[in-house]
């Protein structure tokens, strides 16, 4: 009975961040409401107010969650695996508004009293693995700092999507990505290494996707 209750329990709180994300990433967090959200996870009050006392609360939440809305790709760690999870994150930010919620709510949080990097650096360690693992494969240049590096490129992506977001409501995001790698990669990787890998918009729709599928 009470394996019961805690799966139940457990169902009830993703159903309430997925509709709570669906709403934030439509509205924005002044624009969804709790009611509307109750009413999109089909849960009462209080089984809202038992999981989240506030909606500034379920929106940190949905923030922090951004990264079990979507499934990296698999692969072998490296540069080239670096390369095609932000070539896949793009897709994602275009294609899933769960996980775009989330994006959203990191970029809007100082309007909801928040100042959290969380998910910020959870893309920094994840980050900063996979350069750890090229640098053990020799795909480094000596002179590459792999935690400063992943800081930079978590910053860089950051700016990149929004200034997509803001232009083309980021149908461009893939080009926009393609064009940082052009500029960063000769700035990090060993030049036989860099022969070797592939940064083009079509990983949005080729090697990534196929990856997650």
């Amino acid at each position: 009975m009470a394996e019961l209750k805690q799966e139940r329990a457990v169902r009830t709180r993703e159903a309430i961040l997925r509709a709570a994300a669906e709403a934030f990433d439509e509205l924005g967090f002044h624009g969804a409401s709790i009611s509307m959200i109750m009413q999109r996870a089909g849960v009462t009050q209080g089984g809202m107010y038992f999981h989240f006392k506030s909606k500034k609360e379920l929106a940190h939440a949905v923030m922090l969650a951004q990264r079990d809305f979507v499934r990296l790709p698999p692969g072998e760690d490296g540069l080239q695996r670096l390369i095609d999870i932000t070539f896949y994150v793009a897709r994602e930010l275009q294609r899933n508004a769960i996980f775009r919620a989330g994006v959203r709510l990191a970029v809007e949080q100082g309007e909801f009293g928040l100042q959290d990097d969380t998910a910020y650096q959870q893309w920094v360690e994840q980050f900063h693995a996979l350069l750890v693992a090229a640098r053990q494969r020799n795909e480094l240049l000596p002179d590459v700092d792999e935690a400063e590096f992943a800081q930079v490129l978590v910053g860089a992506y950051s700016g990149t999507q929004l200034f997509s977001q803001i232009a083309t409501g980021r149908a461009d995001l893939p080009q926009r990505i393609a064009a940082l790698w052009s500029y960063l990669l000769p700035s990090i990787a060993m030049p036989r290494t860099l022969t070797q890998l592939r940064a083009t918009p079509e990983l949005c729709g080729g090697a990534a996707s196929d990856a997650a599928s």
